[in-house]
């Protein structure tokens, strides 16, 4: 006797083709780029054990000189140790950024699913072969700069590539949450990656790098089998990107005929993008596929700036954390490496809520800019209160790595996905779809310079004391909200625009009622 179908399998048939296909590329690019940040994380968890207090441990068993760094693992056993974990880290956010202006033009070149699971490939290398300096006794600073530096090269692969990917598959509609549900793939590699480093980290630290890179390795061969680029590729139906609609009041309504929006370079930016037509081009017909975009051209488009700036300073912000956050949890309420790391997981998870309501909102009101302009507002105070007060009680740290997670991670999330797809599809390309991998690549490179520049500042400014690092911290996170004013007024406007017509409306819809009577 047969059993009935299994009810995963009957799900999947009642669910239309389009429908499985975006699923399965929103599931792969979710583990993929997790397992990037998963692959980056240890290196914050390990810092603690690089150079721990070795006093706590007990008395020097060698009997050198030196009885408070005899534990540590040289050369990060001197007093320059903040330094050179600023170096490590620059190294490998420097080699990013100048990789990620680079990669989102080979992105847009080759084929995707190659470029994205070699990426990975090589990642899992790199990130395995730091740890395993540890077996082979390493102890020399060149060997893991180098490490960083080429780690920082290929990891650049990853986010255009899954950014395009998604971008290809999901129009419009509701891309603010759907990316920003999609984009807590970060803040997931970023748990995962300080939970797997903090089992190995007290006992043998490279693992805490080379069973990452092994993941991140696997994840790279299913993503080689599996990933499917473009919806023509399975005679699926393209997305529509840019849509007619005088229902979305954060949006300027923007015609194709406008010679503002199309002629000029200057013309309004419009995140809710509007066209009268649908220039979707098949990828598998080359006479109608239009070249790839340049990279001033990609400049050109109304908006890419202002928001590459922008996300130099909240990325700037939202590394800085990832990478010192675990230290100066050590430092300052004196957790053991393996509890800070847990603790700082929290930061994480507050940013995968940031993600999901920055999302949801920018989709209601139409307005990404403002979405992220009033989220880095409350955000500054938010930093103040938690180096002032957020380690006077486990239950008081808690609230305030959740609450500082969300509103610093929710505008840097969504400037890198829906924000990233959104001007990467903009109507002023005039239906060419081949600049999503560039525009993305350039937004986030930018923001890649600030995230170099966080965790470098932080070690030379940390010495002084940790109060002026996050005095720095909010002062990164107004200038990101300075440099989206002109924008935020763009989107005021629209909804001025917006609410006039409504109003134009009603009156002439009473009159119309009037002149029946």
């Amino acid at each position: 006797m047969r059993a009935a179908l299994a009810p995963g399998v009957r799900l999947l048939r009642a669910l239309p083709r389009d429908s499985r296909y975006r699923g399965l590329t929103l599931v792969l690019t979710f583990l993929s780029y997790s397992s990037y940040h998963l692959s980056r994380k240890p290196i914050s968890i390990v810092k603690s054990q690089l150079h721990p207090n070795c006093s706590a441990l007990g008395p020097n068993p060698h009997n050198d000189s030196n009885s408070t760094t005899w534990c540590s693992w040289a050369p990060f056993d001197g007093d320059n140790y903040k330094e050179l974990f600023g170096a490590l880290d620059n190294a490998f956010l420097v080699a990013y950024a100048i990789g990620m202006f680079i990669s989102g033009i080979f992105g847009e070149r080759l084929p995707l699913r190659y470029y994205l699971s070699g990426g990975m490939l090589l990642s899992g290398f790199f990130t395995a072969l730091f740890g395993l300096g540890y077996f082979w006794n390493i102890h020399v600073l060149w060997y893991f700069i180098v490490v960083q530096v080429c780690n920082g090269l290929v990891q650049t692969t990853g986010w255009p590539a899954v950014v395009a990917c998604v971008g290809n598959w999901f129009g419009k509609g509701k891309r603010g949450l759907i990316m920003g549900i999609w984009n807590s793939h970060t803040s997931v590699g970023n748990i995962l990656g300080s939970l797997i480093a903090g089992v190995w980290v007290s006992s043998a630290w490279g693992l805490s790098f080379v069973v990452p890179g092994i993941i991140i390795t696997l994840a790279g061969i299913i993503c080689f089998f599996f990933l499917v680029e473009y919806p023509e590729d399975v005679d699926c139906d393209p997305p529509l990107h840019h849509m007619a609609s005088d229902d979305n009041p954060g949006g300027v309504t923007i015609s194709e005929k406008d010679p503002e929006a199309v002629t000029s370079k200057e013309g309004p930016l419009s995140l809710s993008g509007q066209s009268s037509v649908d220039h979707s081009h098949n990828p598998k017909e080359p006479a109608e596929e239009p070249e790839a975009i340049s990279f001033l051209g990609a400049l050109r488009i109304p908006g890419v700036v202002e928001f590459s700036l922008c996300l130099l300073f909240a990325k700037l912000v939202s590394y800085t954390f990832l990478y010192w956050l675990p230290l100066y949890i050590v430092n300052v309420a004196h957790f053991g490496a393996k509890e800070a790391g847990d603790l700082s997981t929290l930061f994480d998870v507050g940013g995968i809520l940031g993600g999901i309501f920055a999302g949801l909102i920018s989709d209601y009101t139409g307005g990404r800019a403002t979405t992220c302009c009033v989220m880095l507002v409350i955000a500054a105070p938010m930093l103040f209160l938690y180096n002032h007060v957020g380690q006077n009680g486990i239950g008081i740290s808690i609230g305030m790595l959740i609450i500082c997670g969300a509103l610093v991670n929710g505008p840097y999330a969504l400037i890198t996905t829906a924000v990233s797809a959104d001007l990467g599809t903009h109507e002023s390309l005039k239906g060419n779809a081949k600049a999503l991998s560039t525009v993305t690549a350039i937004i986030d490179g930018t923001g890649s310079v600030g995230a170099a520049l966080g965790p470098l500042l932080a070690g030379l400014i940390s010495p002084t004391g940790w109060n002026n690092v996050f005095y720095m911290l909010i002062a990164a996170d107004v200038l990101a909200c300075l440099l989206l004013v002109r924008v935020v007024v763009k989107e005021a406007r629209g909804w001025c625009g917006y609410m006039a017509r409504q109003r134009g409306s009603s009156v002439q819809l009473t009159e119309s009622v009037m002149d029946g009577k």
